[in-house]
């Protein structure tokens, strides 16, 4: 543990400014990759309290000590890469309030920008209550999202494979995307399988077609002839070595997760099972999906259950719960969630004009695609919110629906975690309804301003 040298009686940056300290326990830490600089309240005569610390386990452990020797309670931790992590986590454990605060915070800090005065800044507007930590889970939350992240990566990585595999498909002219509706079925993979094995006869590998399949063995045994040569087949190996072991460790994260999942079941919910679903349809791809025992868990985790909301699977709601968990009590009402999510418009005002319409997409949460992706899915739904993707397709285009319905499906989200409120689909014809009924009460508004009254004419069929 090293003193920073030559800041005995330099006051605080920001101190003479006269603001109210509204917490005297309060410090700052600025996080680095070989170095972290630690700033406690100020001494009493006023100079600067910094230190300088190292970034192996044994630095950790003193500047937990030092902090708690300063009688520190709360600390400002500036999120720089991964080199917070280590720190946030030991420092939690000590029982130290740790606040995250993004580095963009203090961009606009006057003086000379060092690591040094950026860690008496943090410690200065912390202390006066100036900034705003970043949301992060519970402990055992983090460790579900950090598999299932790592998760996500890995079939990333698969899919990647699987694209690399229909190349060296592609380059020896042997068309088993034209010959079945997807590469990774049964029968896909299967014929895949057997060209590696050395299988070369059109017939033969036609053999290995599913019987629902609606093309003749000769029409399928044409798409498998190819030029069969040694480069495009070693590759076409190799990538499915790879495909099989990254399926294997996602099979192996799967029961890791599941285990995780398990143990943040609460007791009395430990025995039970969701409600039935409202969606019959929904519910079969459920079962036919082998998704049935994963939503299972995930109701008995979170007491809600999110597949009822239309265009959000077992895959989107394992997702909700693995980023942010099952307690929303950080996100004071719906709009601040959305907000966090990147989800809410961003309309800069100066003056009382808008200075540029755009999206703030910026930072886009993995939470937040998972809701896009769910909501391209309500693109061609029979339900209340299909028929409001439609509308907004048709007024304001595609990329703005998208938009409007990820917020949407976050919102209902929000309310079935923070307040219990179930989602119940209205139905399309009731929305359409709705809106017509809205759309007359406008034009009946309208016609009353400029002297017009509305009179209904009925058509005959």
């Amino acid at each position: 543990m090293r003193e920073s040298r030559g800041q005995e009686g330099k006051a605080t940056p920001g101190a003479a400014g006269g603001l109210p300290v509204v917490r005297a326990d309060a410090g700052g830490i600025d996080a680095g990759s070989t170095e972290h600089w630690v700033c406690c309240p100020p001494k009493p005569d006023g100079s600067a309290n910094v230190r300088r610390f190292g970034t192996t386990t044994v630095e950790l452990e003193r500047i937990a000590g030092w902090l708690a020797a300063e009688g520190v309670k709360s600390v400002a931790v500036e999120s720089t890469g991964v080199y917070w992590i280590p720190l946030y986590e030991l420092l939690e454990s000590r029982g130290i309030e740790v606040v995250l605060v993004n580095a963009r915070q203090l961009r606009h800090v006057p003086g000379r920008k060092s690591d040094m005065a950026d860690c008496q800044w943090l410690q200065t507007l912390h202390a006066c209550g100036l900034l705003r930590g970043s949301f992060r889970p519970a402990g055992p939350i983090c460790a579900l999202r950090a598999l299932m992240r790592e998760c996500a990566n890995l079939m990333e990585e698969r899919t990647r494979a699987v694209r690399r595999m229909q190349k060296a498909l592609d380059q020896m002219n042997v068309q088993v995307h034209r010959a079945v509706s997807d590469v990774t079925g049964a029968t896909g993979m299967g014929i895949i399988r057997a060209i590696v094995a050395g299988e070369r006869d059109p017939l033969a590998l036609a053999g290995m077609r599913d019987k629902r399949c609606q093309k003749s063995a000769a029409e399928f045994a044409e798409h498998l002839r190819g030029t069969w040569r040694e480069e495009h087949l070693f590759n076409l190996a190799m990538n499915l070595e790879l495909h099989d072991k990254l399926a294997e460790m996602i099979e192996t994260y799967g029961t890791k997760i599941a285990g995780l999942m398990e143990a943040l079941v609460p007791e009395d919910r430990r025995d039970g099972g969701p409600p039935q679903h409202p969606n019959p349809t929904k519910a079969r791809t459920i079962e036919r999906g082998g998704d049935q025992s994963l939503r299972q868990t995930l109701w008995r985790m979170s007491g809600v259950d999110l597949t009822r909301i239309d265009g959000v699977n077992v895959g989107v709601a394992g997702v909700a719960l693995a980023e942010i968990g099952p307690d929303l009590s950080a996100f004071p009402t719906e709009n601040h969630f959305s907000s966090w999510l990147r989800l809410a418009p961003n309309r800069p005002v100066s003056g009382g004009k808008v200075l540029k319409k755009k999206r703030n997409a910026a930072g886009a949460t993995r939470l937040a695609n998972a809701l896009r992706q769910a909501a391209c899915s309500l693109q061609r739904s029979k339900t209340a919110l299909g028929g409001q993707f439609r509308r907004l397709a048709r007024r304001k285009g595609y990329s703005v629906a998208v938009f409007a319905m990820a917020r949407k499906l976050a919102i209902l989200i929000y309310r079935m975690l923070r307040h219990g409120q179930d989602y119940i689909d209205e139905g399309l014809a009731a929305y359409e309804e709705r809106f017509r009924q809205r759309r007359l009460h406008n034009l009946a508004s309208t016609a009353n301003e400029m002297g017009y009254q509305i009179i209904p004419i009925p058509v005959a069929a």
